[in-house]
C-alpha cells in the first residue's frame, strides 16, 4: 500500500489528451461507487442527474496566468522563464515600478545572479538570487506587470502536452481555464473543473445544488514526480489557498445537516481537508496547503469528488486511491483504457462517490 510501484499502470501514449473535446461537457464520465467498486459510464453533461438538491459542489476558482515567457540571455542564448509565485510572492521594488518574482528557468547553462534576460516589447529581467533550483528575478516591464504578462506571456501547459501549438486551432488561454476562474495566480489549471459549462452550472443551481467557491493556486509542484520508493517519505509541495467566511459557513451548515460535499478536483479535496479540524469543521482564511493524502488518511469533509485521470505514480493518483481504494481505482483506470478514455489535463473525468 505504501510502495510507489503499487500506483503504476501502463497507458498507451495515444490516450494522453493533447487537446480538449470541442464541447467541454461532452467529455466522457466514469462513475465509480467507492464502496462497491461498481462503475458505469456516462457523459459529463449528464452529471446534473447524478447530483441532488442536497449536494454542495465545491469549486476551485483560481485562474491560470500566462506566466511562461520566452526570451534570450544577454549572451544571446535562448531562455524560458516560468513565474512560479504570482499569487503570493511577486512584489514591487522600492521604486514601485518593477516586480520581483520567484521563477523557474530553462536555459543551456544555469543563470547566475547578474544575468539579464530580454523578452518581447522591451521587457527585461535580472537574476537577483538563485537557490534550490529557483531564481529570483526583477522584471522591468515598462508598463503594468500584469498587462505585460497578458500581452507577451503564454499559458504554461503541462509537460505531457507536446503538440505543435502554432499548428493547433486550440486556444489554450480559453481552453485551459475553467469557466468560473476569477482569482489570478495559478500556473496550472484545476483541470477537473474544465468540463463544466456555464449552462451546466446554471442547471445545477436551478436543481438546488449549492455551488461554493474556494481558491487554491495550483503550483508547478503538482507535476513534480514522487522520488521515494515509500510514499510516506514524500514531502508535498506547498500551495497558497483562501477560503472565504461565506464559503466556510455554507459548507459547515451543510455538514451539520448531513448533506454531501462534492469536491471538484484534487485541489479542492486537499484544501478542504487541510483547513478542517478534527471535528470536520472548516475554517475560513488563507495559508499554504502542503497536505499529502495517501491510503490510511481519514477524510473529514469530502464525501464525493469529480476528478480527471492522473499520471502513474503521482500524488494525485495516490490521493484518489486513498479516497476510493487503490484496487478499485486501478480497476476503473483499466476499464477506462479499454474504452479509450482520454487521460490527464485535457482528458475525460470521473465521479467518485
Amino acid at each position: 500500500m505504501f510502495s510507489l510501484n503499487a500506483y503504476n499502470y501502463d497507458l498507451p501514449s495515444e490516450l494522453i489528451a493533447q487537446e480538449p473535446v470541442m464541447h467541454r461537457d461532452r467529455s466522457k464520465l466514469l462513475v465509480l461507487d467507492r464502496r462497491s467498486g461498481i462503475f458505469s459510464h456516462s457523459v459529463f453533461g449528464d452529471i446534473d442527474h447524478l447530483l441532488t438538491r442536497d449536494d454542495v459542489l465545491v469549486i476551485n476558482n483560481s485562474a491560470v496566468i500566462p506566466g511562461r515567457l520566452y526570451g534570450r540571455k544577454d549572451t544571446g542564448g535562448k531562455a524560458e522563464v516560468l513565474i512560479a509565485d504570482f499569487a503570493g510572492g511577486c512584489k514591487t521594488d522600492s521604486e514601485g515600478d518593477n516586480f520581483i518574482c520567484e521563477c523557474l528557468i530553462k536555459a543551456a547553462k544555469r543563470p547566475k545572479p547578474g544575468t539579464w534576460f530580454y523578452f518581447d516589447q522591451g521587457v527585461k529581467a535580472e537574476v537577483i538570487e538563485s537557490r534550490n533550483g529557483t531564481h529570483t528575478l526583477k522584471f522591468y516591464p515598462g508598463d503594468d506587470f500584469e498587462d505585460t504578462l497578458y500581452r507577451i506571456g503564454e499559458v504554461p501547459l503541462p509537460p505531457y502536452i507536446k503538440r505543435n501549438k502554432k499548428a493547433s486551432p486550440c486556444d489554450d488561454r480559453a481552453a485551459y481555464q475553467t469557466v468560473y476562474a476569477s482569482e489570478k495566480g495559478a500556473i496550472a489549471a484545476p483541470t477537473a473543473g474544465l468540463h463544466f459549462t456555464k449552462r451546466l452550472l446554471e442547471k445545477l443551481e436551478t436543481k438546488g445544488v449549492d455551488i461554493v467557491p474556494i481558491t487554491l493556486y495550483v503550483g508547478y509542484g503538482t507535476f513534480s514526480p514522487v522520488r521515494v520508493s515509500d510514499i510516506r517519505m514524500h514531502k508535498m509541495h506547498s500551495e497558497r489557498f483562501f477560503i472565504s467566511q461565506a464559503s466556510a459557513d455554507t459548507i459547515n451548515t451543510a455538514l451539520a445537516a448531513g448533506k454531501r460535499i462534492v469536491a471538484v478536483g484534487t485541489t479542492c479535496v486537499r484544501t478542504l481537508e487541510y483547513a478542517s479540524n478534527a471535528n470536520g469543521e472548516l475554517a475560513s482564511g488563507s495559508g499554504s496547503c502542503d497536505l499529502f493524502i495517501y491510503p490510511g488518511y481519514r477524510f473529514s469533509v469530502v464525501d464525493a469528488m469529480i476528478t480527471n485521470f492522473h499520471l502513474p505514480k503521482s500524488t494525485l493518483l495516490i490521493l484518489v486511491s486513498a479516497f476510493a481504494g487503490r484496487e478499485k481505482i486501478l480497476n476503473a483506470y483499466s476499464e477506462a483504457i479499454k474504452r479509450r478514455y482520454r487521460f490527464y489535463s485535457y482528458g475525460d473525468a470521473m465521479l467518485i462517490f
